[in-house]
């Protein structure tokens, strides 16, 4: 059965074309990529912006959008998506999928290679990008590292790359060999595109949640720190050598933080990423056994919290991504050791970043929006000045002091498994505006 939002399918699109002429008038615009901000106007022509300028006359033919009191910003970027088309559209598709992303504001993601097939081949790849076009939201398909993910064969880059790929990653599994992952580094070196390293160990014992006191006490398996940490320490030394450029995807402990930190400073090719579930929320949420707190890796400590916090201040951290995962009603509702990893993440990155680092002053509202607009596609080598004339227009607009409460069924996706559930969070997005087309909350 299709999920249902006011009767309508969300496997339709949601979204309608532009007007030929929209100014969006009296916004407070903020220019992440020059890092400025002004209350002015951008008149879009042909899905282009044609002016920014304060006091546009509005023209015959012309629609409005009333920012005043309203935001503008370039359209938000999620570098970490699962929209499990093809193999597991039971969960989410092309369509589900985007009309979330421009729920929560999101222009363009890049897409997780973890599909049946995997997308580790140039006709995978080019089937996947024919199939998204024409949407709003660009999605960025990042093929994998290794044939089936498997971390043994590398796959064939140079094709890949001319058919588009922007990265490569076996998202869902740490690559386990030092050769291979040296080997791809190299390769990927060639045509200056990051690896983007899901950082586990798994020769740890599996288990289910982060490894401290509440584990102890609750009796179950866990995940501990160093599993992640000593991939990402490995995977520093490797990108060291082979002068290579490595993005760490859901960093989640100090201790990475601190290694990753290091190498930053060292100026080697590092960058890295982190959840709003990993900023926001810890691991005394699993004393609940609700599964939609079940996720790889685990929800830590408020010590690892305070640390990620710091790190997005100080820069250690350029990214904010969702590591969006959905997974059907019927496989989360069980038992919480047999519930798969992962959580929704597209609609509310937005607002779990109001709520829980703008609001509580550990980023203000620019050093919070690079995170999510420029810095992303600046990662994958895409052009991040998105607000000016001659550009396709591609904006969000948000109130950020609107109060909204969470409520599983009337997202956009079409699983449920949201950890935010019920949570009263601010900042609302209003508009989402791209490839000459238009959504409207």
């Amino acid at each position: 059965m299709k999920k249902m939002i006011n009767n309508i399918s969300l496997c339709e699109p949601l979204y309608k074309t532009l007007p030929k002429k929209l100014l969006i008038k009296n916004g407070t615009v903020i220019d992440t990529y020059s890092e400025k901000e002004s209350v002015t106007d951008i008149l879009v022509s042909g899905g282009k912006i044609e002016k920014i300028a304060k006091n546009i006359k509005t023209e015959k033919g012309c629609e409005v959008i009333d920012a005043t009191g309203l935001f503008v910003s370039p359209g938000f970027f999620d570098m970490h998506v699962h929209l499990r088309e093809p193999g597991y559209e039971q969960s989410e598709n092309f369509v589900s999928g985007t009309n979330a992303a421009m729920s929560g504001g999101v222009t363009s993601l890049a897409a997780m290679a973890n599909t049946t097939p995997c997308i580790d081949n140039k006709f995978v790849f080019n089937d996947i990008q024919s199939r998204v076009k024409g949407l709003l939201v660009n999605v960025h398909q990042i093929p994998a590292v290794t044939i089936k993910r498997e971390g043994k064969v590398i796959v064939e880059m140079t094709e890949l790359v001319e058919a588009g790929a922007l990265a490569f990653t076996d998202d869902g599994n740490g690559i386990q060999s030092s050769e291979t992952m040296k080997g791809a580094l190299e390769y990927a070196k060639m045509f200056g595109t990051p690896i983007l390293v899901h950082p586990e160990d798994h020769s740890f014992v599996e288990g289910v949640m982060n490894e401290s006191l509440s584990s102890t006490e609750l009796g179950m398996s866990y995940i501990p720190a160093i599993s992640e940490s000593i991939n990402v320490a490995r995977d520093i030394e490797i990108a060291r050598y082979v002068d290579g450029t490595v993005h760490f995807q859901h960093v989640s402990v100090k201790e990475s933080v601190e290694l990753i930190r290091k190498a930053k400073k060292e100026g080697l090719k590092i960058s890295c990423e982190v959840t709003p579930h990993h900023f926001s929320l810890t691991d005394d949420k699993v004393r609940t056994f609700s599964t939609d707190y079940k996720m790889n890796p685990p929800l830590r400590t408020q010590e690892d919290v305070d640390s990620i916090h710091k790190a997005l201040k100080d820069g250690t951290i350029d990214v904010i991504a969702t590591d969006h995962a959905p997974h059907p009603s019927e496989k989360k509702n069980v038992e919480f050791d047999f519930a798969p990893f992962g959580v929704l993440g597209l609609e509310t990155m937005f607002s779990a970043g109001i709520t829980y680092l703008v609001r509580k002053k550990k980023l203000n509202l620019m050093e919070f929006l690079k995170k999510i607009t420029v810095n992303p596609r600046k990662v994958l080598n895409l052009e991040a000045d998105l607000i000016k004339k001659g550009r396709i227009a591609e904006l969000t607009i948000f109130d950020k002091d609107k109060k909204w409460k969470i409520d599983r069924r009337q997202l956009k996706s079409l699983s449920l498994n949201t950890c935010f559930h019920d949570e009263t969070h601010y900042g609302k997005v209003l508009y989402t505006i791209n490839n000459g087309k238009i959504y409207k909350a």
